[in-house]
């Protein structure tokens, strides 16, 4: 669920109009619900509760420090892929020992910032990086708690950019080998092997794939065991589809009661690093109609949003819900499915200023007649939007703004020129 609504014939959030918004903060312009954010937290946490989880929000779909920061007050920890998030996390207040490190090409500075900090353990995904691991810990005198990341060689689940878990991907350790590359470490004075864990893919609308990775990880861990590795964790990553189109997400139960038995089989403490469920559909993209036109038989709507907010529909042809946010009477407010014909409407393609023909938010997406000045909602832009947003064509990158009921509150101000050139300026030529 989400807690933006059509009150009257225009949208808000929670309990504030979105022109409200637009008009304070100018567009475009990311909207956040804290409700929304508490509540698929909340759902994670009741649904998995059997096995006392540990909770990592997964910083890279949104690493915003007011969210993070929200997340850690309501028990969360973090999942984090580099330094530059680890930083986050602990900017937000995040505990350490609910902080896990993972990531395919960590480098050794960003492994001492970790040994330093004390986080909880690494997940690791090759095994060079697991020897460079123990070497890196030898040189500081410390010892280093590993996660072995697997690749369970799952059939393809999701979009070929984010899957994750089928054979050939740069991430993980190969189920053929890891235990040969296990074998290599046990009794290693500067490792230790401490839990297994897989991350499947994203988004991932089945429970299916999550039981076939957790059986096979079950059979890994016995297999760890018996080497002599004392595994305590199975973290079982994230990736749990959410609303995009209509209704097609799961609900967290849905995952937990595939994944729950293998916890009790195993006897080991779950790790879970949920960040779209979360975010996803916690936050909108608002933007303001700058044109229209016509061109080769193509209708266009020329908004303030581009590519260099929102890459995912270029970037993996994903399909975000838009509509106007006040729609005139006789338009539905919001339709119950966009991709079907809906009356007083006609295909049109949401693009953006970006110099790019590949800068779109819809293709032929239908939609009424639009005029300059009117608002559009762009939904579920909450994950992979803002963390994903740049400064290309010299854009400058979108406000954020955190709604709770009546309340809102500026958590990341608009860019300004001057942002644009300010690790520039001071270096001598």
């Amino acid at each position: 669920m989400d807690h933006f609504q059509y009150l009257d014939r225009v949208l808000h959030c929670e309990e504030v109009p979105l022109a409200e918004l637009a008009e304070k903060y100018g567009t475009p312009l990311f909207v956040y619900s804290q409700a929304t954010l508490l509540h698929h937290l909340k759902q994670i946490q009741s649904a998995f509760a059997e096995a006392d989880p540990i909770v990592c929000y997964s910083v890279k779909t949104n690493g915003n420090i007011h969210i993070a920061r929200l997340m850690a007050e309501h028990g969360s920890g973090f999942d984090v892929t580099s330094g530059g998030e680890l930083f986050r996390a602990l900017k937000a207040g995040g505990d350490p020992k609910k902080i896990v490190f993972a990531g395919v090409g960590k480098t050794d500075v960003e492994m001492r910032y970790a040994f330093e900090t004390g986080i909880l353990f690494f997940d690791v995904e090759s095994e060079q990086e697991l020897h460079r691991l123990g070497e890196v810990a030898k040189s500081i005198g410390t010892v280093a708690r590993a996660a072995l990341r697997v690749n369970p060689d799952l059939p393809p689940k999701t979009h070929i950019k984010t899957d994750t878990s089928v054979k050939g991907v740069k991430f993980g350790l190969d189920i053929d080998t890891i235990l040969e590359v296990a074998q290599g470490v046990v009794g290693h004075p500067n490792l230790q092997v401490v839990g297994l864990h897989m991350h499947l893919g994203s988004p991932i609308l089945s429970a299916e794939p999550y039981r076939q990775g957790a059986e096979k990880g079950a059979i890994l861990i016995a297999a760890l065991r018996k080497q002599g590795h004392p595994i305590q964790y199975l973290n079982m990553g994230g990736g749990f589809g959410i609303h995009y189109r209509k209704q097609e997400a799961l609900p967290a139960q849905a995952f937990a009661e595939v994944i729950l038995p293998v916890v009790r089989e195993t006897k080991c403490r779950l790790v879970l690093e949920p960040g779209r469920f979360i975010v996803g559909n916690a936050g909108l993209l608002l933007s303001r109609v700058i044109f229209t036109k016509e061109s080769g038989g193509k209708h266009y709507i020329i908004q303030d949003a581009a590519m260099n907010d929102l890459i995912r529909p270029t970037l993996y042809d994903s399909f975000h819900r838009i509509w106007p946010v006040a729609p005139s009477a006789g338009l539905p407010a919001p339709p119950l499915d966009y991709e079907t014909a809906i009356p007083h409407t006609f295909p049109q393609n949401v693009v953006g200023p970006v110099c790019e023909s590949g800068d779109f938010l819809a293709k032929d997406r239908n939609l009424p007649t639009m005029k300059r000045g009117d608002l559009l909602a762009t939904f579920s832009a909450g994950a992979y939007g803002m963390a994903m947003s740049s400064n290309y064509n010299a854009r400058c990158r979108a406000a954020e703004v955190l709604v709770t009921g009546r309340t809102h509150r500026l958590i990341r101000r608009r860019e300004t020129y001057d942002d644009l050139v300010r690790a520039e300026v001071d270096c001598n030529s």
